[in-house]
């Protein structure tokens, strides 16, 4: 089945669940009003169905491919990249001085969901362009932006972050990669570097990669890194590119899935050094970095939503034609298709409402993002910055959890032929379960939720979010329409246990931290079920106003039983996760034994 963006789905959710309507009245999305929004999606929209995903499935079968140094692409891909850069898609949020658009990231995270469902794979190479692009923005000295930022804003460069190296994972204080100080001021860099997606490949004329590495004199663990700034190859003061820089790929790793997604081991310096460019301050690389990680880490949560809505459209169009036994009621011989089966509708309606509060978390995330900096009150710009980095590890973590949740589902709705490679459905599968490593584990969000998160203005931060549930939750009652079901008891109970997990969260980090690590993970995923049904019921609210002042849109209903779905089967699981929060500890740390047999 091929792709169809949910045009409809997306932007009901910016307008009605993530903040859209809000930003229209009060000034905040001016420049997304008529019609602006809605038009920028449907040519999203059109460039994802007619030209990224056709190229998906063979991305799957012919992968890049690395010869003498040198990766090529999918058949099919280069020029499809370069229909993304004469579209201008690299440019939404970019800057305006250096030719971007200075659009919301609301509106750019609608986008990038569209694109990453189309085609995953090809995506992930102008996703960390947009992170580039934010580290250089806000880094770097203006004589490195004039050089490099415009060419990254259109897309004809793109961009690179250099994190991982084999000895250190996900512990970036290990990491040995050196930087050596030269007279012209520049730097000379020395190391090698895995997982680096996009670091060579055949789309773009140059690559400008974003390398964490340590100088001679740096203290150690992650105090002692430096951020450079590393391109492919050396940019004259003209802008004409130069001599071959001492950076290249050695090999790429065979992975389980998003197959056309070069990713490259990168060496620096076998040949007398790279030569790059210091971004930021000397030994506080990593807060630079962050720019980059913490707009990836959103950004790789809409992944997740992603994948889940494409799996979702297939699973969903192969019951509507799969015929298979006879569902309780049916009249006649013949065989009903498997929509007609209750379990079927189960996985069905699991897929569509964990996709839809995914969807819904990530949308408010950016319109936080967005409120940080474009609200005109100082202190609403700060709550607003405390919003989107309370926000952003649920964001990141539970979306890609879904993922692959949703994706799992698909195949068990195709059945048999859902573990047939033809059918496409264990692609989604496969390219999905990267997200939840990528940009930190979703071990790491948690903890960084609970350790980082929780304790912003004091727990003020959160306490902001329980409170904007709890008005949702008091309409809810108020309305009490009879196709809302038992949504209202189900999330007034959701919120509780959150608010009461949060309280002994807040209690363990002062008195035993290690019973709040090892309640981290059902924290952040009990957050989700919350916020995520909350978000759905405020969408509920509009749908059924919507429907009593005569809107007739059969959708208008879907949502309001997508919202239930999600508060009475999957909300409802709230109370067991508050159990492993606040009791779990012991277990979890009594496991310590049954392992070391």
């Amino acid at each position: 089945m091929s792709y169809r963006a949910p045009i409809s789905d997306i932007l009901f959710a910016m307008t009605h669940e993530a903040g859209l309507a809000e930003g229209l009245s009060d000034g905040v999305y001016t420049d997304l009003g008529d019609g602006f929004a809605e038009a920028t999606l449907l040519e999203a929209g059109k460039f994802a169905e007619n030209i990224l995903a056709p190229l998906n499935r063979l991305g799957d079968k012919e992968p890049a491919k690395l010869d003498a140094g040198r990766v090529k692409t999918t058949p099919g891909w280069p020029a499809a990249y370069k229909q993304w850069t004469a579209g201008g898609w690299n440019a939404i949020t970019a800057p305006l001085e250096y030719g971007g658009m200075g659009l919301p990231a609301l509106l750019n995270t609608a986008c990038i969901e569209i694109w990453n469902a189309a085609n995953m794979a090809f995506s992930l190479c102008p996703l960390l362009t947009l992170g580039a692009i934010e580290a250089a923005h806000s880094h770097a000295s203006e004589a490195l932006k004039s050089r490099y930022l415009a060419k990254l804003v259109s897309g004809e460069w793109t961009g690179t972050m250099n994190l991982t190296e084999p000895q250190a994972g996900s512990d970036l204080g290990a990491l040995r990669t050196k930087a050596e100080r030269q007279a012209d001021g520049a730097y000379k860099i020395f190391g090698s570097k895995i997982f680096i997606t996009y670091g060579e490949h055949d789309l773009a004329e140059n690559i400008i990669h974003f390398v964490l590495a340590r100088l001679p004199d740096a203290p150690a663990g992650t105090r002692g890194i430096s951020l450079f700034l590393v391109p492919k190859f050396l940019v004259e003061s003209d802008g004409s590119l130069g001599a071959r820089n001492d950076v290249h790929c050695v090999s790429l790793e065979h992975k389980l899935g998003i197959h056309g997604s070069p990713t490259c081991t990168m060496v620096y310096g076998e040949h007398g050094g790279a030569t790059a460019y210091l971004v930021g301050e000397q030994h506080k690389g990593l807060a630079c970095m962050f720019t980059m990680m913490n707009n990836a880490r959103l950004n790789v949560g809409v992944q997740g939503v992603a994948i889940a809505e494409r799996a979702f459209q297939q699973a969903l169009s192969y019951a509507k034609e799969r015929r298979q036994g006879r569902a309780a009621g049916d009249a006649g011989e013949a065989m009903s298709v498997i929509l007609r089966h209750p379990d079927v509708r189960r996985m069905l309606m699991t897929m569509k409402a964990l996709t839809a509060a995914a969807r819904a978390i990530c949308l408010m995330t950016a319109n936080a993002i967005d409120r940080s900096h474009r609200a005109k009150d100082a202190g609403e710009c700060k709550a607003a910055a405390e919003r989107a980095s309370l926000l952003t590890p649920v964001a990141k973590a539970f979306s890609t959890d879904i993922g692959s949740e949703v994706a799992s589902l698909g195949i068990q709705v195709h059945g048999g032929m859902g573990y047939i490679e033809e059918t496409g459905a264990a692609q989604f599968l496969r390219d999905a379960r990267i997200a939840s490593i990528y940009e930190g584990t979703n071990g790491i969000q948690a903890i960084d939720l609970v350790h980082r998160k929780l304790g912003l203005s004091g727990g003020g931060a959160v306490k902001r979010e329980i409170d904007d549930m709890r008005k949702v939750l008091e309409a809810l009652q108020k309305t009490n329409a009879e196709s809302f079901g038992e949504m209202a008891p189900r999330l007034i109970e959701a919120v509780a246990s959150l608010e009461r997990a949060t309280a002994f969260m807040l209690n363990a980090l002062q008195t035993h931290p290690e019973d709040a690590l090892a309640g981290a993970t059902p924290y952040l995923r009990l957050f989700a079920y919350a916020r995520g049904g909350s978000a759905l019921a405020r969408g509920a609210l509009a749908a059924h106003r919507l429907a009593s002042d005569g809107a007739t849109d059969p959708a208008l209903a879907a949502r309001i039983a997508t919202a239930r779905f999600f508060a009475e089967n999957i909300a409802s699981g709230a109370g067991g996760l508050e159990l492993s929060v606040v009791h779990g500890a012991g277990s979890v740390n009594a496991g310590a034994f049954a392992l070391a047999i």
